[in-house]
């Protein structure tokens, strides 16, 4: 009996090299073109799905699948409980996009304190003017900062070894992991949240988003960062309140932030924070670096993605072996 893949949206007249390498033999992969463009008969016959999650009247076609396995990492838009329900299980891609998100932390973290946005806009304003070797506004030795890590997973590890590598005192905090990973690593654990945010020169998010974290960085959260601290967002949008952050900077509680990530993307305009950056106020020039949620994309990374969320439901319809699964706890598998 042949064993069907769906991938919903992907269009079958592209380039589907990376799904098929992951797929391996004696699966069939079938690509949709698009959720409004799957038939009936192909929900029906699918015994795994790949990509977005499936609109509620789509899941009741499903009668023979076994597995999802969203291409992503984060999961937090997956309806976990209707595949759960269904004793399916959810798969996610954490084995992607390490490196790239590790690498985007750091850029921004660069940008702001080696001024690499700062000197951009001047020169181009004025390009014989700027000319000089103008003082940096927050220009400080990276050797003589600490760098706290919110959640310690891959991204979080892959970023504490980089900024090892500019000789930062680094710190994390993440009740979840188990006494002793910092000392194979030769970082430091914090013993708690406050004490992190105390003591950190930066401040880089790598938790996920769920209903304890989302809106974590409140109003009360920015009154225990050390003043004048900066902020790096390469995880989930929400976990940040736009609102509570234009008021630490405002108040120079944070100097500056680099967000890679936004609570409503595409990004409100009419959010203070984002409006005041829009529209150049003096009080946040070069104080905010923001990128359109592309610390994952490179070529490779793409590729990546692709080819191991087919890998990951083949190995569990063709071989039985379950990676990465998200709501395997509560399956009666």
């Amino acid at each position: 009996m042949t064993l069907r893949v769906l991938w919903p949206r992907r269009d079958p007249s592209r380039d589907n090299s990376a799904e098929l390498e992951g797929l391996g033999e004696n699966l069939e992969a079938v690509f949709g073109g698009g959720m409004d463009n799957v038939s009936d008969e192909q929900w029906a016959a699918c015994d795994g799905i790949v990509g977005t999650q499936p609109s509620p009247e789509d899941m009741t076609k499903l009668q023979n699948c076994k597995i999802f396995v969203k291409t992503a990492v984060g999961y937090d838009d997956v309806d976990v409980a209707a595949w759960t329900k269904r004793n399916i299980p959810v798969c996610n891609c954490p084995d992607y996009g390490t490196r790239e998100v590790a690498d985007h932390t750091i850029a921004l973290m660069l940008a702001i304190f080696r001024g690499i946005t700062y000197h951009d806009q001047l020169l181009h304003s004025h390009p014989d003017l700027n000319w000089h070797m103008t003082a940096i506004p927050f220009a400080r030795r990276l050797s003589s900062m600490t760098l706290g890590l919110i959640g310690f997973g891959r991204i979080a590890v892959a970023t504490a070894l980089r900024a090892k590598a500019f000789e930062m005192d680094v710190t994390f905090f993440d009740a979840n992991k188990p006494n002793g990973i910092e000392h194979s690593l030769g970082i430091r654990r914090s013993d708690s949240l406050d004490e992190l945010l105390g003591e950190s020169d930066v401040v880089s998010v790598h938790t996920p988003l769920n209903e304890r974290t989302k809106r974590m960085f409140n109003a009360e959260l920015f009154k225990g960062m050390k003043r004048g601290s900066v902020l790096i967002n390469t995880a989930r949008g929400p976990i940040v309140d736009l609102n509570a952050l234009y008021d630490a900077m405002k108040s120079d509680t944070v100097m500056a932030a680099g967000l890679d990530v936004l609570p409503e993307e595409p990004m409100n305009v009419e959010s203070p924070l984002i409006k005041a950056w829009l529209q150049g106020e003096d009080w946040i020039k070069h104080r905010l670096v923001i990128t359109p949620h592309t610390a994952f994309m490179t070529p490779e990374s793409l590729y990546d993605i692709r080819r191991l969320t087919a890998r990951t439901a083949a190995r569990y319809l063709r071989d039985g072996v379950l990676e990465n699964c998200v709501n395997r706890r509560e399956l009666r598998i």
